[in-house]
């Protein structure tokens, strides 16, 4: 949108940038053309923009494909967009209060936008949560936040939020911007940063949760030594594994240290694929197609002879009614990365349904909660060849979740998961997805079961 262009159609609004919003106007159409060229846009596909205000990107990104979804919180230009952009769907509101699990079942998206400084890194977090539906996402922010974001160890911009988004994303600054492609000429300069995720080698598996917890902890007195911030016993121990001083302060250690530290300080491994894969020699119950035990087999060869077993699934909701998913890591044998029951496991051989529940609770999330056994499904395909018993439980976390075994998880509405499996139930484990169509049909997907 041209200078001469935001002008004129400020003027027919009657209005003028908000300062308190943050409103600075893109002028320059050739960078705007390029920002949504770095967003990876597919014809035909959807995307996210983050505070559109007149348009500047969105007026490319519709040239890309129509199906976007504009974020916008000013009362005036929500309106307006609606009338110039018909083909998008307009969020009127706070892009602060958007749910960003509204958006799975749109598929890995890509987001962009020219953010508001003042809430820049509250949308930061917001977006790279995890477990987070963007595919790539490509931000205008101040040039200082860019710094920080894309920072090094040992460096005065290196902090909690360089480390927390970059477990699992990449940022890279693409470019420089000068205040006077703005209007009104902004008081900072700006960069444009491109995040994409991170891949798998570059980094261990660990326990979110704790990795937040830890590096939150270190950072918020960035002076002190971090054997005073952590409060770890085995913290000297630890450091030497790391290979830093005992007198190490939080910008010392880099992101890989900070990994291996919540590694170190779950008892676990840094490499969880070996683990994660050496279960089969775990003894199962065979049983018939009356689920009578006759015998036993290792895990290996149930699976592999695709003989009848069983397995219990848990559903853990919250006191909204919410679901807990989690997404099964990469190393499973079956179903790698799909969504899955909050909890689920084998009865191994000799052991109950009612013994192992409470089990796998604590071994997958590691809480305890009453159960109630809530649903029944005989053995199939899409179940394994399991005899499945599914439990319902009742908890608002947080979780710890193995991350031999888990990647990462999150509580989802029942509307948001019912249109995200009709949209995509490849993303989910067909185990799953027999346990869900059973309770649904059961009535007891609901707030009381």
């Amino acid at each position: 949108m041209k200078l001469s262009t935001i002008a004129a159609t400020l003027a027919g609004l009657g209005t003028k940038p908000t300062q308190s919003l943050g409103q600075n106007f893109l002028h320059d159409q050739n960078i705007a053309r390029w920002i949504v060229e770095q967003a990876g846009l597919t014809p035909g596909a959807p995307w996210v923009e983050i505070g559109p205000g007149l348009g500047a990107l969105t007026e490319f990104a519709v040239e890309i494909s129509p199906h976007g979804i504009l974020l916008e919180k000013d009362d005036r230009f929500a309106p307006w967009l609606r009338e110039h952009f018909p083909t998008t769907e307009i969020v009127h509101g706070d892009a602060l209060d958007f749910d960003p699990r509204e958006l799975f079942w749109r598929g890995p998206i890509p987001v962009f936008g020219n953010l508001p400084y003042y809430v820049s890194s509250q949308l930061l977090f917001l977006f790279t949560q995890e477990p987070s539906p963007a595919s790539r996402m490509v931000f205008t922010l101040q040039h200082e936040l860019a710094e920080r974001l894309c920072a090094k160890p040992d460096t005065s911009e290196y902090g909690a939020l360089t480390v927390l988004i970059g477990r699992r994303w990449n940022a890279r600054i693409l470019k420089h911007l000068p205040p006077q492609i703005f209007t009104p000429v902004p008081k900072v300069g700006s960069s444009i940063v491109l995040l994409t995720p991170r891949e798998d080698a570059t980094l261990p598996e660990c326990d979110g949760a704790l990795f937040r917890e830890l590096v939150k902890r270190g950072f918020s007195q960035r002076r002190k030594q971090l054997n005073k911030m952590l409060a770890l016993a085995r913290w000297p121990e630890f450091a030497e594994k790391l290979g830093v001083p005992v007198t190490a302060r939080a910008e010392d250690l880099s992101l890989a240290h900070w990994v291996t530290l919540t590694n170190l300080a779950a008892g676990v491994p840094d490499d969880h694929s070996a683990g994660a894969q050496d279960v089969n020699g775990e003894m199962f119950d065979v049983v018939d197609d009356q689920n009578r035990v006759v015998g036993q087999q290792p895990r290996g060869v149930v699976h592999r002879e695709k003989l009848l077993h069983r397995a219990i699934h848990i559903f853990v909701f919250n006191k909204r009614g919410e679901l807990f998913l989690q997404r099964r890591s990469r190393w499973k044998d079956a179903h790698p990365r799909r969504w899955d029951s909050s909890a689920a496991g084998h009865v191994n051989a000799g052991d109950g349904y009612d013994a192992t529940a409470p089990r796998e609770l604590d071994e997958e999330l590691g809480i305890h909660a009453p159960l109630e056994l809530v649903g029944e499904i005989a053995a199939c395909r899409n179940t394994g060849w399991e005899f499945v018993k599914i439990y319902r439980a009742q908890h608002e976390g947080p979780f710890r979740l193995p991350p031999a075994e888990i990647e990462c998880g999150a509580f989802f509405s029942i509307a948001q998961i019912r249109r995200w499996m009709d949209a995509r139930p490849t993303d989910f484990a067909n185990g799953f997805i027999e346990c869900w169509r059973a309770l649904d049909a059961a009535g007891r997907l609901g707030p009381q079961g």
